[in-house]
């Protein structure tokens, strides 16, 4: 084939550049944990009580002035009614009540009372794999979530990074969503990177959702099935990729706000319950 010496001249220009940007990895839909991997974290839940205060904390600093996106709970520390374990597992339990100011003196009027579990202050992680076995809430206006945010000093948002592991809302069952925010990418700027999956049975059996955070990209799956990834465009941490810092982990289920309470509050749907088998952590053992 006869190719113009102009031609050539342009191909061989472009080569480098094509070379040097080469197309993406394509997801590999089958996930799991990597054989290289070693348990460097986990709480299996087997005590009965309250979660172990060595291992998790609880998130209650909007009580009083109300919380994100609109929600409608109060979340409580170290109250058993939300969060206990039994049977080893740990359940994470909404209802519908109005606490006591005078024992509750953070309590700013909810009609509901929820647990939002964190291991901030207690465990972080930078890359790895995150395997939570749970069960999730359908009732109509839960917002049940599974997800991770930047630790101090990067507790900022969403400059920090947000990885959501898994968010289920009520009045949409049996759809595992998972996302990615970041300074360039999230929800209030309506571009979020997100993705979801079916898993109809969710709120009726155990399923394990899975992170799998590298320097060069995020994957979630669920069961061992992969739907979802992010890559780093290696454009820095202030823009798009603040994920090569530390982690931690947040375990809570949400009432109503602008996405969980989409279609109302079902009051008859009371108590709402996760409930969670296992946390894992695993990261590259170089062996």
């Amino acid at each position: 084939m006869h190719v113009s010496r102009l031609l050539l001249l342009v191909l061989l220009a472009a080569w480098p550049a094509a070379a040097a940007n080469p197309p993406p990895p394509p997801l590999d839909p089958i996930g799991g944990l990597p054989t290289d991997y070693k348990l460097v974290w986990a709480d299996e839940f087997d005590e009965p009580g309250l979660p172990d205060p060595r291992r998790w904390a609880y998130d209650t600093e909007r009580n009083r002035e109300g919380w994100w996106n609109g929600e409608a709970q109060y979340y409580s520390a170290a109250r058993a009614k939300n969060a206990r374990i039994k049977d080893g597992v740990l359940i994470i339990e909404a209802h519908r009540e109005r606490l006591d100011p005078e024992t509750h003196p953070d309590w700013g009027g909810q009609d509901y009372t929820s647990s939002r579990m964190t291991t901030n202050g207690r465990a972080e992680w930078t890359y790895g794999f995150i395997e939570v076995r749970a069960k999730l809430p359908c009732g109509r206006g839960s917002w049940a979530a599974i997800w991770t945010l930047g630790a101090p000093p990067h507790d900022y948002w969403p400059g920090g990074g947000e990885i959501d592991i898994l968010e289920h809302v009520g009045y949409a069952s049996g759809v595992a969503h998972a996302a990615v925010h970041t300074n360039r990418y999230n929800h209030t700027r309506r571009n979020a990177r997100i993705a979801q999956t079916p898993v109809p049975d969710a709120c009726d059996a155990f399923h394990t959702y899975q992170l799998h955070w590298t320097r060069d990209r995020i994957v979630i799956g669920v069961d061992g099935r992969n739907y979802y990834q992010f890559l780093n465009d290696h454009q820095g941490r202030r823009d798009s990729w603040p994920f090569d810092h530390p982690q931690y982990l947040l375990l809570n289920i949400a009432i109503g706000g602008g996405w969980g309470g989409n279609e109302g509050i079902d009051d008859e749907a009371f108590p709402m319950r996760m409930e969670v088998d296992y946390v894992r952590v695993y990261q590259h053992d170089p062996g």
